[in-house]
């Protein structure tokens, strides 16, 4: 989650012994002179793939007319959030392995922050829109071009964009106006919401309250969202009568279907365990794959899975040579 700070210095109500902070410190990923440039290299790598395939998703999409339909327009959006979603973190990972001063300032991590928050939300809402167009496309598929017309795919994805700033915008808000004097060791390697928290010399109770409220109810709303639209699906297609069919009408939600499960996956990991099976380094392990693994896996799924993007890419291959 992200938030804008502003730093409280009211010097009537606190010590003259505190200090604020002015900048925080962030945790690499490792520590180990040995580690650091393989982990450099990998983190690379998977960065390159990431904006590379997401980028070869949106080119494909925007100069085939063969894709131009409402699916492949949120596909696109969904490979538009993947790109700069992994920008945000990976490329500050990668720094603070050989940074000494591992130091981002509280403008710095404000931003980074809010733009962590408004695309995870983006995604998860997004991830609920390509649900419902599943839905309609395959228990309504004779009203599928009224439902899903040219500007209710500009709505739902406008909806989606300012939904995703506005939570954000919310929480970074509310997290930097709080003042932060008790240390500016960030246990985490990005600016997260929880350990900016920790970090505050103030209650932190409505911020969480509105974490669990706002940020909660669009990921749990989003989740809901896509597991009633995949019931009624799975109950449209024990209706189909042709084997063949039924098939082809499921392999369509398939790549779908398996974005939304690496994406939940680790959110249900992190936010349902009990605390006493909590341990940085699992905390650590899932962050890195929910923020570098999954931006790199999504255009893969939607590239591998899919015959027509598969095509257009043959297509444009040809074309370019």
């Amino acid at each position: 989650m992200m938030q804008f700070f502003i730093p409280i210095r009211d010097t009537k109500m606190r010590n003259k012994n505190e200090t604020f902070v002015t900048e925080f410190v962030l945790t690499s990923l490792s520590s180990d002179p040995n580690l650091q440039l393989p982990l450099f290299l990998l983190f690379l790598l998977v960065y390159m793939i990431s904006v590379l395939g997401n980028l070869m998703i949106i080119v494909l999409i925007t100069i085939n007319p063969g894709l131009q339909t409402p699916m492949y327009f949120f596909i696109m959006n969904l490979s538009l959030v993947d790109v700069l979603y992994s920008s945000t973190i990976t490329p500050n990972i990668m720094n603070n392995l050989f940074s000494a001063k591992k130091t981002i300032s509280i403008t710095g991590c404000a931003i980074q922050m809010f733009f962590f928050i408004d695309l995870a939300s983006s995604e998860a809402m997004l991830l609920a829109v390509m649900a419902y167009d599943r839905y309609v496309a395959i228990c309504n598929p004779l009203y599928y071009v009224v439902f899903i017309n040219k500007v209710t795919c500009i709505r739902f994805i406008c909806s989606v964009y300012i939904a995703g700033c506005l939570n954000s915008l919310i929480h970074t808000s509310a997290a930097f106006s709080l003042p932060f004097c008790r240390s500016n060791q960030i246990n985490h390697f990005y600016c997260d919401f929880n350990p900016i928290l920790k970090l505050s010399c103030k209650d932190t109770y409505l911020n969480e309250m509105l974490e669990y409220i706002i940020a909660g109810s669009i990921e749990v709303g989003s989740f809901f969202c896509i597991v009633i639209s995949y019931t009624y699906i799975i109950l449209a297609l024990f209706k189909i009568g042709s084997s063949r069919s039924r098939i082809k009408s499921l392999s369509t939600c398939l790549s779908h279907f398996t974005c939304v499960a690496l994406f939940y996956c680790p959110v249900f990991f992190m936010y349902l365990r009990p605390n006493a099976a909590y341990t940085m380094d699992q905390d650590w392990m899932v962050s890195v794959f929910y923020t570098v693994i999954i931006p790199m896996l999504n255009p893969m799924i939607y590239s591998l899975r899919n015959q027509d993007v598969k095509k257009a890419l043959v297509q444009f291959i040809v074309r370019t040579h």
